[in-house]
This record gives structure tokens, C-alpha cells and sequence, in this order.
């Protein structure tokens, strides 16, 4: 017995005492893929969602508003009633997950005053595409968005820009300068009144818009876009259905194209809705709101290509640097966050 308990010089160990006596490892984690070892951050998956799901559909609504109108003379408010009854389906998502329709009382105000200002901002805009270029009205309303973001990001405490992100916005609103400046100094007199009308219609829709998505953010419940959207659609259905009667002539559309459009519409904007509100949760609005700008460059070249709407040098080099403020935006807040198994 004493011989078998008896140590043995280290250099006379063997493999087999080796793995007696050593401590169990841990199994290695497993493989990942190059593309699944990182996930992007919260701030950069808000600007990609802002990107493609909000600003590229809503350029495509801007053209179909107008071929709406030119086919049909479909008004802007009768658009306006079959997005708000799009939005109406989402009622069944709320009955799915039981939760109120209108939000929890605290919060009920803020998400009705909220729906009103998006309908008043949508209604604005839709009109504004009927009586000036929808490239002009896209990004006169976007600029607008733009600099009332910034004036409120003094107000937002809890998110901070950075001095690449002012660059970026600055650069943006001049883009869109450089766009809308030279058409409004050479503005038709005998249309001159109306153009006018149609540009004030397009600011004020972008601020509102950009005052809809700080209260948005602002809003803290659950299932919150689900419960907008559905707010937006009563709201604007109980607006738009007696405005109308009142304030434009209603039309039934009879040609297919007339309904192709309304759908169309209906589609991108209800898409263009759920990702700028999705967005402004992971991003400062403004920078949703100057991401938003590539609406105007989707516009513009769908005006030249589709509408064959002349685009002049100033379109195309405020388009430039609309599309360099972007890729500056994003590039700063290009990051990837490890998983915690990894970490």
C-alpha cells in the first residue's frame, strides 16, 4: 500500500497521470460563421431600417400620388382615407395580443395627439404633391423635418450627437438648399401664388413630421407601433371621410392604374411608417429624420425617369450631397457588438 501512494518525480509523469490529475476544461465554444460573430448595434440597425425601409418606399409614393392624380384626378384627402383604412387592419393585431386600443390611460393623450399631427403632416404633404413637382415637395418637406429635428435635439437630453453627426446634418439641409433654393427664386408668376402655397404646405408637413416622431419616442408602453398605427388609421379616417365632402370633390377611381397607385401608396407608406417610427427608438430623430433624405433622391430620379419632370444641375448636385451627408451619418455610427457568449 505505501508503495502505490508514494509520488512519483514529475519528470517521470505520463500522459495518463497528466489527465488524472488535471482539472476539467471547459468544452471550446462553438464555430460561428464570419457574417454571424457580430450583430450590428442598436444605432446602426435604426439608420439601415431609416434607410431602406423608411426613406427609399416612401419615393415611390410620392411618384403614385402623382399618377394617381393625373389619371383620375383622385384628390389628396381620398388617398389619404384608403391609407388611414389600410392602417384599420392592424385592429386585428391588437385583438390578438389583448392589449388596449387606444394605449394605457397615462399615455392615451400623447399617442392620440401623435396620430393627429402624422395625418395633419401626411395630409399636407400628399397635397403639396399635386401642386408642385413631387421631387420640389419631397425635399422642401424632408429640409424642413431636418431643421426641426436639430431645434429639438436641444431639447432631447438623454441622446447626445457627436460632431460627425452635426456635420452630416448640416450637410444634409444644405443639400437640400441647393435643391430648392433656385427653383423658388424662378417661380412662374402666373403660378406664383400657388407654387407658393404648395412649398408652405411641404414645410408644414415636415415639421410635423418631425415633431411625430419626438413623440413617438416619448411614448414607453408595450406593443406602442402597433397602437400608432392603429390610432393613425381611426384618426385620419375620422378626419379625412367629412374634410372630403367639404374641401375637395370626391372621385371614384375606374381605371385599374387609378387603383394600382392607391394600393401602391397605401403599401409604401404604411411600410415608410413602421420603420421611421421603428427607427426614431434606436436613433436621435434628427438623424432618422436626414437619413430620411434618401426619399428625396428616390423622388428626384423617379421624376426624371417615370414623370419626365426636368431635374436641373442643382437637383443632381444637392442629390450628391444629400447622399454624402448619409454615408457620413452612417459610416460614424457603423459598430458591432459581440454576442455574450462570446465576450
Amino acid at each position: 500500500m505505501a508503495s502505490d501512494c508514494r509520488i512519483l518525480p514529475r519528470a517521470s509523469w505520463t500522459r495518463a497521470d497528466l489527465l488524472r490529475f488535471s482539472p476539467p476544461s471547459s468544452p471550446p465554444p462553438p464555430h460561428r460563421p464570419a457574417w454571424n460573430r457580430y450583430r450590428p448595434s442598436d444605432s446602426m440597425t435604426g439608420l439601415l431600417i431609416a434607410l431602406f425601409g423608411g426613406g427609399v418606399p416612401a419615393g415611390f409614393a410620392a411618384l403614385f400620388t402623382r399618377i394617381a392624380n393625373e389619371t383620375s384626378g383622385i384628390p389628396s384627402l381620398e388617398i389619404l382615407l384608403f391609407r388611414c383604412t389600410l392602417h384599420l387592419f392592424s385592429l386585428s393585431c391588437i385583438r390578438y395580443q389583448q392589449i388596449p386600443c387606444c394605449g394605457p390611460p397615462d399615455s392615451r393623450k400623447r399617442a392620440l395627439f401623435h396620430a393627429f399631427v402624422n395625418v395633419i403632416s401626411i395630409g399636407f404633404a400628399y397635397t403639396s404633391f399635386m401642386v408642385v413637382p413631387s421631387g420640389n415637395a419631397t425635399t422642401v418637406r424632408k429640409g424642413s423635418s431636418t431643421i426641426c429635428s436639430i431645434l429639438l435635439a436641444f431639447c432631447i437630453e438623454n441622446y447626445r450627437l457627436t460632431g460627425y453627426d452635426w456635420f452630416g446634418l448640416v450637410g444634409s439641409t444644405l443639400g437640400v438648399l441647393i435643391m430648392v433654393v433656385p427653383d423658388l427664386l424662378n417661380l412662374d408668376e402666373s403660378t406664383q401664388l400657388y407654387d407658393a402655397v404648395g412649398y408652405i404646405l411641404a414645410c408644414m408637413g415636415g415639421v410635423l413630421l418631425a415633431l411625430g416622431l419626438v413623440i413617438f419616442r416619448g411614448l414607453d408602453f408595450p406593443a406602442k407601433l402597433v397602437t400608432v398605427v392603429f390610432l393613425f388609421g381611426t384618426v385620419g379616417s375620422l378626419l379625412c371621410l367629412p374634410a372630403m365632402f367639404l374641401l375637395q370633390h370626391p372621385v371614384v377611381p375606374v381605371d385599374p392604374l387609378t387603383w394600382v397607385c392607391v394600393a401602391a401608396i397605401s403599401t409604401c407608406a404604411l411600410a415608410s411608417f413602421l420603420c421611421a417610427s421603428y427607427a426614431v427608438t434606436k436613433v436621435h430623430p434628427a438623424l432618422v429624420c436626414a437619413v430620411l433624405h434618401s426619399e428625396v433622391v428616390v423622388t428626384l430620379a423617379l421624376q426624371y425617369y417615370v414623370l419626365r419632370e426636368a431635374v436641373t444641375p442643382f437637383d443632381i448636385t444637392g442629390a450628391g450631397v444629400i447622399l454624402g451627408s448619409i454615408a457620413i451619418i452612417t459610416a460614424q455610427n457603423i459598430s458591432c457588438d459581440a454576442p455574450e457568449d462570446e465576450e
